[in-house]
């Protein structure tokens, strides 16, 4: 298997373990309804300038299907999309969103079941009368965002793998992922106690009990 949707395989949280957390964005980004699928796609990535989300209304019929369209707005006093523009996206086949910046139409979103991921909502939309970017680096939720990165997200964050570690950070997590679930909570404990006491041994923790 060798296609984006592989990515999906892993939690954000077994991405975090192998890249760190300079591939995290902020916790300020988060799912806007509760539990939704896993979104994993390469980046289609927007700029737009404050106030303004014409870059973003553009976008979602340049990217292609399968692909995150990941927006830096410009700031969090406007929306960026609404309810007709995540319906198009999605119909377009457009995995998901991820919004430095916020949305309207929540509970149309919602009763779609289009995974959007933003800092929060707004009534007040944007307007359309500036330039911004398409498909350019950008900064998202304190990331740099490459066009093409995959962007992993769901209720646990959002993790960005860069294009040149994507085959490698896969692996590593997948095969985490494996020993994790092969491992019974009793020998976690075992091996996290002893880790734990190793560790307060090490720093001269001096147990009082």
């Amino acid at each position: 298997m060798n296609t984006p949707s592989k990515f999906a395989a892993c939690s954000p949280t077994a991405y975090a373990d192998v890249l760190g957390p300079q591939y995290c964005m902020d916790i300020g980004l988060r799912t806007l309804w509760p539990r939704p699928p896993r979104l994993a796609g390469p980046a289609y990535t927007v700029c737009c300038p404050a106030a303004d989300n014409l870059m973003l209304h553009a976008a979602i019929y340049r990217a292609a299907p399968g692909d995150v369209i990941v927006v830096k707005a410009g700031d969090v006093n406007y929306a960026m999309a609404g309810g007709n523009v995540c319906a198009i996206a999605q119909q377009r086949g457009i995995a998901g969103l991820v919004v430095d910046g916020v949305i309207r139409d929540l509970a149309e979103v919602r009763e779609a079941q289009f995974p959007v991921f933003a800092r929060g909502v707004m009534p007040v939309p944007g307007q359309k009368k500036q330039l911004g970017t398409l498909n350019q680096p950008i900064v998202c939720g304190g990331v740099q965002v490459n066009p093409g990165d995959i962007v992993v997200a769901d209720e646990e964050g959002i993790i960005v793998i860069p294009s040149a570690q994507q085959e490698a950070t896969w692996r590593a997590a997948q095969q985490r992922t494996a020993q994790d679930e092969a491992q019974s909570l009793a020998d976690w404990a075992v091996n996290h106690r002893a880790k734990v006491e190793q560790a307060l041994q090490s720093l001269g923790f001096i147990d009082e009990r």
